[in-house]
């Protein structure tokens, strides 16, 4: 049997996770704060305004372009009005909180497969470097 086969206990296991994840109070919360983002057409396009803008900004200072005054206190004033908003403020939570659990999900899921063995705290703390510094390599670097 492959480790990969719908009735593995490894798949098992993982929809068992997926199942506790979705069902988590906090995870319902930061979904239906992306659902209200997604569902208001006006915090959508104040985001897209404060963003695009972010971007012409980064692309003028990486294009060497002096930046004005005004054009950045226009951006800044228009990113306050943004996280003023709350359900554009909610969806930026919301979409932090959800990248941050994918991450370290990851780290560990990762770090069984590299490691062979269940990650300790000290196995996934940042160490600096793409290969943690741990000196193992992991497949990362090179």
């Amino acid at each position: 049997m492959s480790i990969l086969a719908e009735d593995s206990a490894v798949i098992v296991k993982t929809r068992e996770l997926c199942a506790q994840i979705a069902s988590d109070p906090l995870f319902i919360k930061l979904q239906a704060d992306v659902e209200r983002f997604l569902s208001d057409d006006s915090a959508r396009l104040q985001y897209q305004s404060v963003h695009e803008r972010g971007e012409g900004l980064h692309q003028k200072q990486h294009a060497g372009v002096e930046l004005g005054a005004s054009e950045i206190r226009d951006f800044e004033s228009a990113r306050e009005a943004l996280f003023e908003n709350v359900v554009a403020r909610d969806f930026l939570a919301a979409q932090r909180e959800l990248e941050t659990l994918q991450k370290e999900i990851g780290k560990y899921v990762g770090g069984t497969i590299e490691l062979g063995r269940v990650p300790t705290s000290e196995d996934l703390a940042d160490k600096g470097g793409c290969c943690g510094g741990s000196g193992s390599g992991g497949g990362c670097c090179g």
